[in-house]
């Protein structure tokens, strides 16, 4: 089986369709992509047993090979999750002794095994570049095509930032990096999170009171605006921002940047200000959050 240490450190950015051709010159990705076809299909219980406890399980099929992942629930924000991963070849189908052996599935959810059933796909092609950033080896990836969850369909258009080897800080300064040149911003939510919240018609917004919860719910809120095409999610996110911006407990060096997401709101899809900003903001609170 794969991953000895089963840790994904990993951070999503979401593209507006005009971002792509500044993809494809920026001068870090220069060199020749390797280029897959990903077909997916994730598996659930009836009751959504697995989405319920932040569990992804999928069988992506790449040519004849066949590989059998579970990942838990990110740990993270702003774009950026850590999270356990457990990946490893299968024939065809589930390997329920396999999952049986891993700790998510003990306790509770190993009654689930029985019960599992396809739930909703993804395919995709994904471009693949290995660049090494600030003496970090990162996999960077663009992903193109579509989420199905029944009758439901959902485009898949994102960058896929995972460390390979180095610190988890050098993600950060190659997002900045991309963000100077590329409009793009933080994705607080996985392709299996969309799906399933497809497949229901339902976008849950979290709940927020500080300014790192304020932007994790603007955030959300403009995934849910992708996914579902409701234009109140537009409003719920320039909400939060505005939340965000006039927060009390804000750190004063950051309302310039804040401000600055709030002004850029309306032009993101073409002005990389917007996810820069999202991006810094991002990156300075999580650190305030890891050292309070």
């Amino acid at each position: 089986m794969k991953n000895a240490n089963p840790l994904e450190i990993e951070l999503k950015l979401a593209l507006p369709t005009t971002s792509l051709e500044a993809v494809e010159r920026h001068p870090l990705l220069a060199e020749s992509a390797e280029t897959l076809t990903l077909a997916n299909t994730y598996f659930d219980t009836p009751n959504g047993a697995l989405s319920r406890a932040g569990i992804a399980l999928r069988l992506r099929r790449q040519g004849d090979r066949t590989l059998q992942t579970v990942k838990t629930r990110g740990q993270g924000g702003g774009g950026l999750s850590t999270r356990q991963e457990w990946e490893w070849s299968v024939n065809g189908a589930l390997d329920l002794d396999a999952l049986a052996a891993l700790p998510p599935f003990e306790g509770t959810l190993d009654e689930a095994l029985g019960k599992l059933a396809p739930v909703l796909a993804t395919d995709f092609v994904r471009r693949r570049w290995l660049v090494e950033h600030q003496g970090s080896t990162i996999e960077l990836v663009l992903d193109q095509g579509e989420i199905r969850a029944g009758e439901a369909r959902a485009t898949i258009q994102e960058l896929e930032l995972e460390l390979k080897a180095g610190n988890a800080e050098s993600l950060w300064a190659l997002a900045l990096a991309l963000a100077e040149a590329i409009p793009l911003r933080p994705s607080e939510s996985s392709k299996a999170a969309r799906g399933n919240q497809l497949s229901r018609g339902a976008w849950p917004l979290p709940d927020a009171t500080t300014p790192s919860q304020w932007l994790h719910r603007g955030l959300i809120a403009l995934d849910a605006h992708l996914d579902s095409a409701d234009d109140t999610f537009q409003a719920d996110a320039k909400s939060a921002f505005t939340a965000l911006t006039t927060h009390s407990e804000l750190d004063e060096t950051l309302r310039p940047t804040a401000q600055t997401l709030l002004d850029t709101f309306d032009t993101r899809g073409s002005d990389p200000h917007f996810g820069h900003a999202a991006l810094a903001l991002a990156h300075r609170l999580a650190i305030e959050s890891a050292l309070s």
